[in-house]
């Protein structure tokens, strides 16, 4: 099952329940275009994340840093890190998402030594997953083969699964990579979750530089230079960047007015809204309503 449409809160934190009916994982095959806005926006969650690539290449962006990631490989991303994906040069990008509550991958007894201080690590956002390393291929294999008794729940596959994501946890962490704790860093990644927070709640007004770095309790050069570093962007180019995402979801529905979502979105013209709107989707909000429209109709 693909989520083209998963939900965040105002916080980026992602709102979809990651389990079984069993377990608390979720393990699903995922095509980055079929996402309702053509790529997975940034967002975080409470589980581990682990990505095999199943088909073409995806540009993965984890905090501060841009990975591509090719066919037949595969990323781990920690607990609490923002992530976003893109599919690479129109390359068709399928994965296999696998997530994880850090509780289940250990006994209670052992979460203390061999989980909980590695999710804490401030140099340990994500892992890329070489398939020609013999722990890596491990646990891309192991993606692969949770997915299959998901799908197939085959007898005991709980319990099957319950044994492999211990495995996969034990080649990650035997891999020897010295464990961090920068306080620096996890306030760095606080500040930008606030500023975050706080566009999100206040997108629909009438939002300024000074506004945004005072969520964040920085400068306004401060501020520019956080979203710089963090997300390639402008402050206020990534109001407009959300506004559109929000604008996707009302333009979908069957008595959407152009103008009205303009103005619902937080833009206060309706050309303007029309002008970014076409920069970022390469097709007029009209056009995209109707596109949407017509496959809904092919669907039924």
């Amino acid at each position: 099952m693909q989520i083209k449409n998963f939900k965040i809160d105002h916080n980026l934190k992602e709102l979809t329940e990651h389990r079984t009916v069993e377990m608390p994982i979720a393990c699903y095959e995922t095509t980055i275009r079929q996402n309702i806005n053509g790529y997975i926006p940034l967002h975080w969650h409470d589980e581990l994340q682990f990505v095999l690539i199943r088909k073409g290449e995806a540009v993965f962006q984890i905090n501060e840093e841009k990975i591509t990631v090719q066919e037949g490989e595969g990323l781990f991303i920690n607990s609490g890190c923002l992530h976003m994906a893109e599919d690479k040069d129109h390359t068709g990008c399928v994965y296999i998402c696998l997530n994880v509550s850090p509780q289940f991958v250990a006994p209670q007894e052992l979460y203390a030594s061999y989980v909980y201080p590695y999710i804490q690590a401030t140099n340990l956002p994500y892992l890329y997953l070489h398939a020609n390393e013999p722990w890596g291929k491990n646990i891309l294999d192991a993606i692969g083969k949770i997915h299959e008794w998901i799908e197939q729940k085959t007898p005991y596959y709980e319990m099957d699964i319950s044994l492999k994501i211990t495995f996969i946890w034990k080649n990650l962490i035997e891999n020897g990579f010295p464990l961090e704790y920068d306080r620096t860093a996890v306030v760095k990644s606080e500040r930008m979750k606030e500023m975050l927070q706080w566009i999100h709640l206040h997108y629909a007004e009438n939002i300024r530089l000074d506004d945004i770095a005072r969520a964040g309790q920085l400068s306004r050069s401060e501020c520019c230079r956080y979203f710089k570093r963090m997300l390639k962007t402008t402050p206020l180019s990534y109001v407009i960047e959300y506004r559109i995402q929000k604008s996707l979801v009302l333009l979908r529905q069957a008595d959407a007015n152009v103008t009205e979502v303009s103005y619902q979105v937080g833009f206060n013209s309706a050309s303007y809204f029309i002008d970014k709107f076409r920069q970022a989707m390469n097709m007029t909000p009209l056009a995209y309503k109707k596109s949407n429209m017509s496959q809904e109709q092919a669907e039924q």
